[in-house]
């Protein structure tokens, strides 16, 4: 149903497939009616998603870094029931990744 292109491209996201689309500039500032943000100089927003696993986080770091990528905060515990890393692709656009155990997870 979504059309991966010279222009755009699909990404199904997880157990419950959620559509991320990925645009080319100028496709990108047509849709938006909006000049791109240079993500070189700055970023409008971050993008985070959950993990399955602890393992699954350093596995993705792994391959943001042999794509090309740069993590920017390497795979780490967090607040002892969290686990995640944040990166940038090669649009310089900024991804969370993050692993929650909610069996740890402090209550109020």
């Amino acid at each position: 149903q979504y059309n991966n292109n010279d222009h755009s491209g699909c990404i199904l996201v997880g157990t419950k497939k959620m559509v991320v689309m990925l645009f080319a500039t100028p496709m990108f500032e047509n849709i938006s009616s909006n000049k791109a943000t240079d993500t070189a100089q700055s970023n409008e927003v971050m993008f985070s998603f959950d993990a399955e696993s602890t393992t699954e986080i350093d596995e993705l770091a792994l391959k943001v870094i042999t794509a090309g990528g740069t993590v920017f905060s390497t795979p780490a515990a967090h607040q002892g029931w969290m686990y995640g890393c944040a990166f940038t692709d090669l649009d310089g656009h900024r991804w969370n990744a993050l692993y929650m155990d909610m069996s740890k997870m402090p209550t109020q």
